[in-house]
Parts: structure tokens; C-alpha cells; sequence
């Protein structure tokens, strides 16, 4: 296993990207800037960030694929910056599979052990490593091995990668969205059987994705970032009950097909009015819905009602003075476009205007 650590790390990226290298999809100019991050030792950390902002810049530092302009890249403790990506012991899956195209799909599972010397023990280690991965994957994985690549569909061909990773079995994973192309079904039942592996093997990983979802399900630590900066770092339930910033408040979303945050002028909120110039957000399941508004209760009117029949819910969208709210209800909702109704905020965090930091998070019922 490896404990691998980013200290001050930076990099520009040129537009041009490396030697033999196909450009870099962020734009010429964009800048990772001064990142210091662990990754711990076994555990599985998880990246979630805005489109274009150099997610697999980062898979690619850390590989050794590309080096940094700055600061330094560590494994326990030992700079790799001269240390060749085949010396680094890392399986990685990236969106582009790079299988390699004239084999069949079992030779690129084994692939690892294809261009070693052959003997007694290496084939035996690598038929235990084979059935293992046969295993985890099952007949998914199983029906694909007599087929070479160009026969198979971008799900399919995502399959056999993650199998040959699996196979190497590394000493740090590197994956790009693996299961992106796969269809919801197997997704889901893929993410669980690499949280079983992760953990039954204690493989250091770092797995970057935009699916919230995905990012709750597999990450021991997670990390928000933006902008080539790191925003926060930390468990999915603590970032969520307590984001650095507006930013992370609206970034991170528990709810599908629900907005995460709602943000109100401060004024606007009973329990915020002296506060002063700041901004209150609160999520769709903090907010409560009275139709004879309370003292205490945040004025609004309903703009919108949408049924989520697989949540078993409601969402509504209230407007408050000039802003937009959102409420999750259970069922169906009682009211209608137009109605004036009362909010209770249970729980709501109050953000600084100008930098956009949270400076509290506020519980009014007493949890």
C-alpha cells in the first residue's frame, strides 16, 4: 500500500500538454495552485469537481504522467519526481480505456503480467489474480474475454479496463470515472463491489467523478475543489453538515433532481435579521411549510410544485422577496402555485457577502 502526499503542487497547463502527449481539455492557462493533500494510507479518496477544472490533470500528476511545476509529489514519505509511472506500482482506469486493441479482452486483463519473464510462480500468481478479478466482476466481465476491444461497446470496453487494474493489483488505484459509461443497473452494482474490494484489500485510491452519489458511496476522505484550488477536505457528512464556503454549500448535493442550497438575504430571515449583512442557506430538507405563517416564519410564495414520485416527495419552489428557495416535502404537496405560505428553517447556515464563508451553521429546533 501507499500513503501519498501532494505538497504545494502546481501547474499550468499549456493547452499543448506533454511530449507525445493529445492536448489537455481544461484551457491554456489554467493553474493548479498550491496543493497540499494526503492521501491515506488504504483508504479511498474521492474528488469532486466542476467540469473542466483539471480533474484528470491531478490523476496525471500523481502518475507521473505529467510533473508538476512546483512542489512535490510523495510516496511514504519519498519524492517520485524521478521516479518512472512503470516504477510507481499503479493501476489506473481513465475514460479513454488504452486497451490495446489486436488482443482479446483476457489478454488485456493479464496485460500486466504479459511482458514479464514467464515462470512457474508469475503464472500462478497470475491466475489468482485472474480469478479473483473473474469473481468481483462476474459474468459481466466473463462473456467479453474471447472478444478484442474493437468489438465492444464504451461500456464494455470500461469493464475489461477496470479488470485489468484490478488484476495488476496495485499499490495505488488512479481512476477517472470508471463506471460513466455503464448503464444505471450495473453502476450501481459495480461501485458497491469495488467499495468491497477497496476495503477488503485496503488499496489506496484516488477516484475522481462529477456523481455526487458515487462520491458518497466510495470516499473515506473527500475533496471539493475549484478553480485548480482545493476548497475542503473531509468526510461526505461532515462538508455537507458544515461547508467551508457558499461555494461548497452549492457544489455539494445529497439529492438527485433536487438543488442543493437556497440562498436568502438575511434580512429576510427572522432568526438571521441581526445578523447583519450576510447571506442564510438552507437545504430543501431543513425547510418546513405552514400555510398560516408563523412570527417566526420565513414569508414566501409558491412558484412551483414538482412531484417525485420514485422520492416519494414533493420539491417546491418558493419565492422569498427576490430570491428562490427550495422545499422537500413527503408525498404530495398541499398547495399550489400562488399560495403565500410560511417557512421554518430547522437548520440553516449563514454565509459572509463579500468572501462567502460560512460563519455558522444554526440548528432552531434543538438538533
Amino acid at each position: 500500500m501507499a500513503r501519498v502526499d501532494l505538497v504545494d503542487v502546481g501547474k499550468t497547463l499549456t493547452g499543448r500538454g506533454e511530449p507525445g502527449e493529445r492536448p489537455l481539455r481544461p484551457q491554456a492557462g489554467f493553474r493548479l495552485e498550491h496543493l497540499n493533500l494526503r492521501i491515506p494510507d488504504g483508504r479511498t479518496l474521492v474528488t469532486l469537481w466542476p467540469s473542466g477544472c483539471g480533474k484528470t490533470t491531478l490523476l496525471k500528476l500523481i502518475a507521473g504522467l505529467i510533473t508538476p511545476d512546483s512542489g512535490a509529489i510523495r510516496y511514504d514519505d519519498v519524492d517520485m519526481r524521478d521516479v518512472a509511472p512503470g516504477a510507481r506500482r499503479i493501476g489506473m482506469v481513465f475514460q479513454n480505456y488504452a486497451l490495446y486493441p489486436h488482443v482479446t479482452a483476457r489478454t488485456n486483463v493479464l496485460s500486466y503480467f504479459m511482458f514479464r519473464k514467464k515462470t512457474p510462480e508469475l503464472s500462478e500468481i497470475a491466475a489468482a489474480r485472474y480469478r479473483r478479478t473473474a469473481e468481483l466482476m462476474g459474468v459481466e466481465l466473463e462473456q467479453l474475454l474471447d472478444r478484442r476491444p474493437p468489438t465492444l461497446s464504451g461500456g464494455e470496453k470500461q469493464r475489461v479496463a477496470l479488470g485489468r487494474c484490478i488484476t495488476r493489483d496495485p499499490a495505488l488505484f488512479l481512476m477517472d470515472e470508471p463506471f460513466s459509461n455503464l448503464d444505471q443497473g450495473l453502476r450501481e452494482k459495480y461501485r458497491v463491489n469495488l467499495k468491497i474490494l477497496l476495503k477488503q484489500f485496503s488499496i489506496t485510491t484516488v477516484y475522481v467523478t462529477h456523481d455526487h452519489h458515487e462520491a458518497s458511496i466510495l470516499a473515506d476522505v473527500l475533496v471539493i475543489m475549484d478553480r485548480g484550488r482545493i476548497e475542503q477536505v473531509g468526510t461526505y457528512q461532515d462538508i455537507y453538515d458544515r461547508p467551508q464556503n457558499a461555494f461548497v454549500a452549492g457544489f455539494l448535493s445529497r439529492h438527485v433532481g433536487i438543488p442543493s442550497i437556497g440562498f436568502i438575504d438575511g434580512r429576510h430571515v427572522p432568526h438571521a435579521a441581526g445578523l447583519g449583512d450576510v447571506r442564510v442557506g438552507v437545504r430543501p430538507e431543513d425547510l418546513g411549510v405552514s400555510r398560516e405563517p408563523r412570527p417566526d416564519d420565513i414569508r414566501g410564495v409558491v412558484a412551483g410544485v414538482l412531484p417525485l414520485p420514485l422520492l416519494d416527495a414533493t420539491v417546491l419552489s418558493v419565492r422569498v422577496a427576490e430570491h428562490e428557495v427550495h422545499v422537500k416535502v413527503s408525498g404530495r404537496a398541499s398547495v399550489m402555485p400562488g399560495d403565500a405560505i410560511g417557512l421554518h428553517a430547522r437548520r440553516y447556515h449563514v454565509f459572509d457577502v463579500g468572501s462567502g464563508t460560512r460563519l455558522s451553521t444554526v440548528s432552531t429546533d434543538g438538533a
